[in-house]
């Protein structure tokens, strides 16, 4: 992360004064070459709601509140996002925790329902009978949550990598699991729901032109819209 911050901040300085690229950022060299630099990766997930009886799409979205977030505020972004790590830095979990649904089953509980993450430094977390996780995962098998990986993207600016995702939640399942929905967590607020009483916002080609390209979004979470929508016959199949 200190390597890109110090990449973005080098760029701005110089675009300000009307310079080249700095000697920082050629030295590193393709911003997807992650064998030039560490890269902490992230996992930034796209949550749909998708109403199988009626078609209707909506995806959540996450404004990051630059008074909490010390990266990307001011920016919304999709939810839930994580850094890829164990739930502690005990030794114990890094097997138990090393699962990019696991990772996601954590930020689920905490980004949207302000739930506190199982304690892990006493133990690994006990994935088997903790019931959020026993009712997601049984929901996955059952194909009422499906859980996609569309690949890794690296933000230009800071070199922040993210492994892009999306998650497609059937409506009835949505709306039981998350029917107490936060309007605002620890790291900012989840935009007020449209007219209709349907969670974000809706998943077609305006609004995720708008989300992709005019609004104030994260790269990540631009590219996580934009993959989403060209996959999306895949994504929504019935």
């Amino acid at each position: 992360m200190f390597t890109g911050e110090a990449v973005a901040h080098e760029y701005a300085s110089r675009k300000l004064s009307g310079q080249d690229d700095g000697e920082f950022r050629a030295v590193i060299g393709s911003p997807v070459d992650s064998s030039r630099r560490p890269t902490n990766l992230a996992i930034s997930a796209l949550t749909i709601r998708h109403d199988r009886s009626s078609g209707d799409a909506r995806v959540l979205l996450h404004w990051r509140d630059p008074a909490k977030v010390g990266h990307a505020g001011g920016l919304y972004q999709v939810i839930p996002v994580g850094i890829f790590q164990p739930a502690s830095d005990h030794s114990w979990n890094e097997q138990n925790d090393f699962s990019l649904w696991r990772c996601l089953l954590r930020e689920f509980a905490e980004e949207l329902l302000g739930q506190a993450e199982p304690d892990a430094t006493h133990g690994p977390i006990d994935y088997a009978t903790w019931p959020f996780a026993v009712r997601l995962d049984a929901e996955r098998r059952a194909g009422t949550i499906r859980a996609y990986c569309l690949g890794i993207r690296v933000d230009p600016l800071t070199l922040a990598t993210d492994l892009i995702s999306v998650v497609v939640i059937d409506a009835p399942v949505f709306d039981e699991i998350f029917g107490g929905l936060v309007e605002a967590n620890a790291e900012g607020i989840l935009p007020a729901s449209g007219s209709d009483g349907a969670p974000g916002a809706p998943f077609v080609e305006s609004e995720v032109e708008r989300l992709t390209r005019r609004s104030p979004m994260q790269a990540a979470g631009a590219a996580a819209i934009a993959s989403a929508w060209m996959h999306r016959s895949k994504l929504l199949a019935q």
